[in-house]
């Protein structure tokens, strides 16, 4: 066992850090949200790509989203707008700057994530809440919490913002813990939102409240979500249906609902 995890702990060391930054990279101070994916092609591994000529254009203030099966890709675009990894071929331009001319610092502050796995550490809620942002006041961790729909519960805590989460928050519930992300996105207030639908394994009523608090986030910011219930993108701006690497239907629900193809059989598998 110790040999196994010795290897594992080798091969990240052993791992290339990403490259500098280029010379002359450019800082980011205003960011409208306008994101233009232009004809990409990238894979982990060259000489087997995972998306192929995605073209796709995000205006500020509009929501994308990502719709597909398993291993499609969806993930992969999120990465390559975050500048985890860097295309193959095409651009990806935020504002019109191109991503690699971008300090990837100031990329990735541009952006808040809300993932389906949502990461605590051990620290009081206040702590996890800031996380991001440190100068916060305590004011303002109570305004995002109240925006995120976790305020009652935290001040119904014997300890309140000051009690500890021991490491990943197994001490509170799923939905909690989700919430208390969205609270720390809302103080990041970011002008871009990447989310990964987080409403598996809650009740019914803590998901209603995760999707408020989700809706409130999303107002006024450009958004790309991955959705696995196509309930909660059905007011979407543009919906990509993303096959094997392709963008095989894009359009709002309606316009893709009329065409009759993956996304039309996706939704009547759900609600039919």
């Amino acid at each position: 066992s110790a040999f196994s995890a010795a290897e594992r702990v080798f091969k990240i060391i052993d791992e290339e850090p990403e490259p500098a930054d280029i010379p002359d990279a450019v800082g980011l101070d205003d960011v409208k949200g306008s994101v233009e994916v232009d004809d990409i092609t990238f894979g982990y591994v060259p000489e087997k790509p995972i998306l192929k000529n995605v073209s796709v254009k995000a205006e500020p203030g509009k929501t994308i989203a990502i719709v597909g099966p398993t291993g499609a890709g969806k993930t992969t675009i999120i990465n390559l707008l975050m500048r985890f990894y860097d295309v193959d071929s095409g651009e990806i331009r935020l504002d019109d700057i191109p991503t690699k001319e971008i300090k990837r610092k100031d990329l990735r502050k541009a952006f808040t994530m809300v993932l389906q796995d949502t990461w605590l550490f051990h620290g009081t809620i206040f702590e996890n809440i800031v996380y991001g942002r440190e100068n916060a006041t305590l004011d303002e961790v109570k305004a995002a919490a109240k925006a995120a729909r976790i305020d009652k519960y935290i001040e119904s805590l014997p300890e309140g913002y000051d009690t500890v989460l021991s490491d990943d928050g197994v001490n509170i519930s799923k939905g909690q813990r989700q919430l208390i992300t969205i609270a720390r996105a809302f103080l990041s207030d970011a002008p871009m939102l990447i989310l990964d639908e987080a409403t598996s394994n809650v009740d019914s009523r803590t998901e209603i409240k995760i999707q408020e608090a989700m809706g409130e986030l999303m107002k006024g910011r450009t958004c790309f979500v991955i959705a696995h219930r196509l309930s909660t993108i059905q007011n979407a701006d543009n919906i990509l249906v993303v096959l094997d690497g392709v963008i095989a239907e894009q359009g709002t629900h309606e316009e893709l609902l009329s065409l009759g193809g993956f996304y039309s059989t996706l939704y009547n598998s759900q609600f039919t």
